[in-house]
């Protein structure tokens, strides 16, 4: 038996030992995990108490999923709208590209078009990769298009491998490797998606697998990647939850006992529990440098982590945007509405029309006197979105000029306050719905139209057109 080295842990300095012993368990019959995963209840999380340590990357990034998952689930994009959201993606990962990849579908002529068009832009980011069948025909169409790294699916549960796919776990763990070994010979990097790894047996099988992937590596010296996919949203970020559906035991597992280092390691959450976001988060906090996303969490059944929600959690652990530009995350947005004609839900952080409009009468006070009270960052700067108070029947004079200098992006010289006779004629009509019995607040169409009426009425121009403020 090959002895493995001892060698010193740069971040605990101290020598460290790991026997990497973890042979395929063949199993006569499937292990569902039938203890957690009772299918007429609840999913259970269980734990042990065995905790893994933090282990965050030297460098962490993003990769993309929207023309691919986030396809699963709607219309398919045109070719110009992909070309679009690709220019996008470029602009908000920066030049150090933290918005690392884009991955792509390849079956149809549209799909390739699309490659095709992106590539012509010369973009060093996102790199274009792909996701493909497992057929060699399928990686030399990857060969001739140029790509250098696609998505091949290695699914690792016994829900699958027994119930799927009808074999047993060697079969398919032979089965998978000829599949990772074809895509080496081609010369492309291969990056394999585990999925359904939240019901998977990680030592009996996927950490197996995985040793047997790096040793592949090793002989074809390409890279060889591994893509963490928590496909049922299974996963769960607690401290000392046991596996499968620990994310840090499994990052743990997969860097430490199979030896894929960091930047090798991709998270792909999905939200059927409401835990992409945490569970993204973690993973990167445990030893993995990419997290997939898809834009506003689109994607297979509840969705996928919304990438502009990992934009933000980047800054929020590195402390710097790294040159990720903000403001395109509202420009997608506006793009998605009005050329794609996406509904985005209005409460949707970041991006929903009033993730940052205050209602409540007494915060919208506290608001007016200062904005920090009651707004969670600058969204103006980063986001190009100025906070907004509704208008209510609490919202005074004051409430009514904040609304409409807001809502317009009026600039300092055009701005009204509580003496315009544009805001002393809407105060009227504000005061007469709720004498009138109303109790809720004001929606931002109802306010437009007071407004278009009181300009018409005193005879001044409207505040959303460009003549406003000249006279």
């Amino acid at each position: 038996m090959e002895e493995r080295k001892v060698y010193l842990n740069n971040q605990t300095n101290l020598l460290q030992l790991e026997e990497h012993m973890y042979p395929l368990v063949d199993v006569e019959k499937p292990n569902v995990f039938r203890n957690l995963f009772t299918y007429d209840e609840i999913p259970k999380i269980a734990f042990n108490d065995r905790i893994v340590p933090h282990h965050m990357p030297d460098e962490i990034w993003i990769t993309d999923t929207t023309f691919r998952d986030g396809q699963q689930s709607r219309a398919p994009y045109s070719t110009s709208q992909i070309v679009k959201i690709f220019d996008f993606f470029h602009r908000l990962g920066g030049p150090k590209g933290k918005i690392r990849q884009s991955e792509f579908f390849l079956y149809s002529k549209k799909d390739r078009d699309a490659v095709y068009k992106c590539l012509e832009r010369g973009y060093e980011f996102p790199e274009i990769t792909s996701w493909i069948r497992a057929s060699k025909k399928d990686f030399e169409l990857v060969k001739e298009i140029g790509l250098k790294e696609t998505g091949v699916l290695v699914s690792c549960s016994d829900y699958h491998i027994f119930y799927k796919l009808k074999m047993t776990r060697s079969e398919a763990l032979k089965h998978y490797l000829s599949i990772v070994r074809n895509c080496l010979e081609t010369g492309i990097r291969p990056r394999c998606h585990l999925e359904d790894i939240t019901r998977s047996d990680i030592y009996g099988f996927v950490i197996p697998f995985c040793l047997e992937l790096m040793h592949l590596m090793e002989e074809y010296k390409i890279p060889v990647k591994v893509r963490v996919c928590d496909t049922m949203g299974y996963g769960v970020n607690y401290p000392g939850a046991v596996i499968p559906r620990s994310i840090p035991g499994i990052i743990y597992g997969l860097r430490v006992h199979a030896g894929v280092p960091s930047e090798l390691i991709e998270f792909h959450g999905h939200n059927d529990f409401y835990k992409a976001v945490s569970n993204s988060t973690t993973a990167w906090l445990y030893g993995a440098s990419a997290v997939n996303c898809s834009l506003f969490g689109i994607g297979e059944r509840t969705g996928n982590t919304p990438l502009e929600a990992m934009v933000f959690e980047y800054a929020q652990l590195r402390g710097t945007l790294d040159g990720m530009d903000t403001r395109v995350i509202t420009e997608i947005a506006e793009f998605y509405e009005k050329e794609i004609k996406e509904v985005i839900p209005s409460r949707t952080p970041f991006v929903g029309h009033n993730f940052n409009v205050t209602r409540a009468g007494i915060h919208a006070d506290g608001l007016l006197k200062n904005e920090e009270i009651y707004n969670i960052f600058d969204t103006d700067k980063f986001l190009n979105r100025p906070p907004l108070v509704a208008v209510s029947n609490t919202s005074g004079l004051a409430g009514i000029a904040h609304w409409i200098n807001t809502f317009f992006r009026l600039p300092k010289k055009k701005t009204v306050d509580k003496n315009s006779e544009l805001v002393q004629n809407v105060k009227t009509w504000v005061d007469g719905e709720y004498e009138g019995g109303r109790v809720t607040v004001l929606t931002d169409d109802e306010l437009i139209s007071a407004i278009k009426k009181a300009c018409k009425d005193l005879d001044i121009p409207y505040p959303g057109g460009n003549d406003f403020g000249k006279q």
